[in-house]
């Protein structure tokens, strides 16, 4: 088996101890036979909820389990508790005659939209809603220009109890006069009617504003308690959307850390003196051990070398003492270019490296001198 090979094959040795119940994946069936034809004794086999068997590890980078998703921590909002003892089911009564508010009215129309008003107001103050419908109906196909009329209207059917209605003839009064406080009053009236609590406080205060009358107080004070306990529970729960959003983020955040450095501990070699034979070559074990915090220590030998030689041996048992250390070795008539960066003049030559840059060396072949710099900088 070639290097590649070997680190491939003990990278996967290492997953299977930080997760044995992979061995029970179906596609490492031969494998599982194998260990248990050699007698090893295998942890019990793991089922999921839904009777499979357990699943490959999921501090595997390609596992769809160990990516955060914005189903995580799922938020189900609970119902606000409401003042709804007067809010009714809306009217589903065809909407009412419209007139054009684009054509031309003449006086005598003017005049005769009011002779209908007036009936209207005479009907209304005798209890007959429809018939004041009808009046109002006429007068505002004989001057459909006029906000008041609609407005007027409006309120008549609030009386009946038909806020729908209601809150198109306010819209049509406020499309011809967009100050129509009235317009405001009845379209927040017949809204809170609905129990549309925020659109009916938004139409009452700009009524308020442009003409209050004490009708519209006394209508606040019953549709700003649940107005106000909406918004809490809007508050509330966007709270709650932005703080999970932030745990998603933090947990994809540290689920890419981990996976570069996974894949930098994958470039490097635990226990053993990797060869360095360019610069390229180098800065990636370089990267990859700053990624993964591990430090470095960058041996610079040649075979001509006496000394280097005898302290050899050391480096090597050195590198499988210090596993969680990188360990490099160039050879400066190999990798010239590596040697020249580095200004070597002499060998053995030994650099302590953390986060890319040189915290340490030893020159010669010192061993107790490589012993003592090791053991201070692998524990720091």
């Amino acid at each position: 088996m070639d290097a590649t090979q070997v680190s491939e094959l003990r990278g996967f040795i290492d997953e299977c101890k930080s997760n044995p119940r992979i061995l029970h994946h179906p596609s490492l069936l031969f494998f599982k036979s194998y260990l248990q034809s050699l007698g090893a004794q295998l942890p019990p086999e793991v089922k999921s909820e839904t009777g499979g068997e357990a699943e490959m590890s999921s501090t595997r980078e390609d596992s769809d389990s160990s990516k955060p998703s914005e189903n995580d921590d799922d938020i189900v909002e609970s119902d606000v508790e409401l003042d709804n003892a007067d809010v009714m089911e809306p009217d589903n009564d065809p909407p009412q005659k419209m007139g054009n508010p684009a054509v031309e009215v003449t006086e005598e129309n003017q005049d005769a939209a009011q002779v209908e008003k007036a009936k209207a107001v005479e009907a209304l103050s005798e209890g007959r809603f429809s018939e004041a419908i009808d009046h109002l109906t006429d007068a505002v196909m004989l001057n459909p220009t006029s906000a008041i009329l609609y407005a007027t209207r409006g309120s008549v059917y609030l009386k009946m109890k038909k806020p729908n209605a209601a809150i198109r003839d306010a819209s049509a009064a406020m499309e011809i006069n967009p100050d129509s406080a009235k317009a405001y009053k009845v379209r927040g009236m017949a809204k809170a009617m609905l129990g549309q609590w925020e659109e009916a406080a938004n139409d009452l205060h700009v009524a308020s504003k442009l003409d209050f009358d004490e009708e519209i107080g006394s209508i606040l004070k019953k549709v700003e308690p649940n107005v106000h306990k909406i918004r809490e529970h809007h508050k509330k729960y966007e709270r709650l959307r932005k703080e999970r959003h932030l745990r998603n983020a933090e947990r994809e955040k540290k689920r890419q850390v981990e996976a570069l450095e996974r894949e930098a501990l994958s470039a490097l070699k635990a226990g053993q003196v990797m060869g360095i034979h360019s610069t390229g070559e180098l800065d990636t074990k370089l990267n990859a051990a700053s990624r993964a915090s591990r430090l470095a220590v960058l041996y610079f030998t040649a075979t001509w070398c006496g000394p280097c030689r005898v302290i050899s041996p050391l480096f090597t048992s050195l590198a499988e003492k210090y596993p969680k250390v990188a360990f490099l070795k160039a050879d400066i008539d190999e990798a010239r270019d590596v040697a020249g960066r580095w200004n070597i003049s002499s060998v053995p030559t030994f650099f302590f490296i953390r986060k890319g840059k040189e915290i340490d060396q030893v020159v010669g072949a010192d061993k107790n001198g490589l012993e003592r710099k090791l053991q201070q900088h692998a524990a720091a």
